[in-house]
């Protein structure tokens, strides 16, 4: 099971203070040396909307990268494609919404829109031989039209197998998901041929909960960020992701090996929270305080 680190992404865009590329790189090398395999280095989405991610071009060359470690860039729309491939991407990591009014103020595109752009960009990727996620946002609830049904996320799921993807992840982008969504959407999901990947926040503290459930439901990879951090910035009041220091120990316990070490995780995070001056929610304690038994 692959634990994709979004923190230099995703846990970046909604903070307050601007990391500079070359401090964004170095977060991806720490990741990389901790063993993290699979990582959102940058997004290359328009500077303006997010600022945040400004530079995404100077963070791909300025990485120590690894042979060992896939660095994927998050693109909205076939420029940000181009963008990425360009700059030497690993993967793509494209995103659109399972509900119209969240997709027209995250990327200005309904879902019918977004899943045309999806399958045109999987297609595209295929004759490039670039390996290509589809994330589906609010897939368990939107903070505009309320909750989304399941019904409707997996017809998605349905069209976008017509040309698919190498992974779909299913995104709680606002953490209101529970258990039992979680268990049918990635069921779901994989009996139309899926191979599934899952994204949680812990806006309600249900995100590691719904984390274990996935791993019994069999996706093959969760995302999560070094330190807890992120959130949507066109998402009001959607707090951090799950801290990738905290999964990797629930992962631990439940027997799941990620092959990344746990205490440079939590060094990283702590460097990290230097840079942003301020304390994360992943850092509240070193691995050795809680030893997981071997019973």
């Amino acid at each position: 099971m692959i634990v994709c680190d979004v923190g230099p992404r995703d846990g970046l865009q909604n903070e307050a203070k601007t990391l500079q590329p070359s401090v964004r790189a170095e977060l991806c090398d720490r990741l990389a040396a901790a063993g993290v395999k699979r990582m959102e280095a940058a997004s290359f989405v328009n500077p303006k909307l997010v600022p945040q991610m400004a530079g995404a071009e100077e963070v791909m060359a300025a990485l120590h990268r690894r042979s060992d470690t896939v660095y994927a860039g998050l693109v909205l729309n076939e420029k940000g494609y181009e963008r990425a491939v360009a700059a030497g991407v690993d993967e793509a990591h494209y995103a659109f919404a399972a509900t119209d009014e969240f997709g027209r103020r995250n990327q200005n595109a309904t879902t019918a829109e977004g899943l045309k752009t999806a399958l045109a960009l999987v297609a595209r990727a295929r004759s490039d031989r670039m390996p290509i996620t589809v994330t589906i946002s609010v897939a368990f609830g939107c903070p505009f039209e309320g909750p989304v049904p399941p019904e409707r996320v997996l017809k998605i799921v349905e069209h976008l197998m017509a040309v698919p993807p190498d992974e779909v992840c299913l995104a709680d982008t606002i953490g209101v998901g529970v258990p039992p969504q979680v268990h049918g959407l990635v069921r779901g999901a994989r009996g139309l041929g899926a191979a599934v990947g899952a994204h949680f926040h812990n806006t309600r503290n249900t995100g590691y909960a719904n984390a274990a459930v996935a791993v019994e439901e069999g996706v093959v990879s969760l995302d999560a960020s070094v330190g807890g951090t992120g959130g949507c910035p066109f998402a009001p009041n959607a707090t951090g992701n799950i801290a990738t220091e905290d999964l990797i120990y629930l992962m631990r316990g439940l027997g799941v090996d990620t092959g990344i070490n746990l205490d440079a995780v939590i060094e990283t995070s702590r460097w990290l929270g230097t840079q942003l001056g301020k304390g994360l929610p992943g850092m509240l304690a070193r691995a050795g305080d809680y030893p997981v038994s071997s019973a």
